[in-house]
């Protein structure tokens, strides 16, 4: 028997999407962890993609967290071996050279919510609902969830959805800077794919080198930070980018990057 595809990979341009197609809830279970696990691997081969752009199929749902019913079986080898599976996949979101945009459709709850959170922008249909309602199980986030929340939005504003498990909708998301834009009903696949199809035009190593020095220059004292920094300033002037950027400024034409 064919296995059921819950997870499927398309690719338009130079831009990849991800859909997470497991209805009725598009929920977290194994068949989609070990398909997206194969769609990831798929994306880190391919070498032609620029940029990524991850949702949820329908309507009404990006991803609604984990299948409970599914609990057992997850669990058999332990909480934390079944955690690092996703914890794997959402760090290679996060550490990957090219602009991961999660197109947020509908419902992100729990392990939806920590998906997006390991992107790198966030485009939330003006209906999309979105919180980490663990607590109300008795358990907290363990995909990442609590250590992103807190960094993307600070840590009293974490700290009151992680205790209160409160489900927030889209325009507050974007009032607390959980999600960068809110667009109209229907619209967050297209406008995600609208700029990831610019992104992907732009100067790769440059933004591969600013997403590496956000995500970790917070890491480090200011001072090593941005020493980090300057010895990537150095790297670029290295690149073929960097002469294409500036022959094409000089001469007033597109500039036509080529990733190295």
């Amino acid at each position: 028997m064919a296995e059921n595809k819950v997870v499927e990979l398309t690719i338009s341009e130079s831009v990849g999407i991800i859909t997470i197609n497991n209805p009725p809830v598009n929920a977290l279970t194994l068949d989609v962890r070990g398909q997206l696990k194969e769609v990831l691997q798929e994306v880190e081969e391919n070498k032609e993609i620029r940029a990524l752009v991850v949702t949820g199929a329908g309507a009404k749902f990006f991803v609604a967290g984990a299948d409970i019913k599914d609990f057992p079986k997850q669990m058999e080898n332990g909480p934390r071996e079944n955690a690092t599976i996703y914890k794997d996949m959402f760090t290679y979101l996060e550490e990957t050279p090219i602009p991961v945009i999660a197109a947020v459709n509908g419902l992100a709850l729990g392990g939806g919510c920590e998906l997006i959170l390991a992107c790198d922008l966030r485009i939330a249909d003006e209906k999309a609902k979105m919180g980490l309602p663990e607590v109300t199980l008795g358990l907290i986030p363990g995909l990442g969830g609590t250590q992103r929340l807190a960094r993307l939005i600070g840590q009293s504003k974490a700290k009151e959805l992680l205790f209160t498990g409160t489900t927030i909708s889209a325009e507050e998301a974007l009032r607390i800077g959980l999600v960068n834009q809110v667009v109209p009903s229907g619209t967050a696949v297209e406008e995600a794919l609208k700029l990831a199809h610019k992104l992907a035009k732009g100067a790769g190593v440059a933004m591969a080198y600013a997403k590496h020095l956000v995500n970790k220059g917070p890491e480090l004292p200011l001072q090593d930070a941005m020493e980090m920094e300057m010895q990537h300033v150095e790297k670029i002037f290295k690149t073929e980018d960097l002469q294409e950027g500036l022959e094409a400024f000089i001469n007033k034409r597109p500039a036509v990057f080529k990733n190295r």
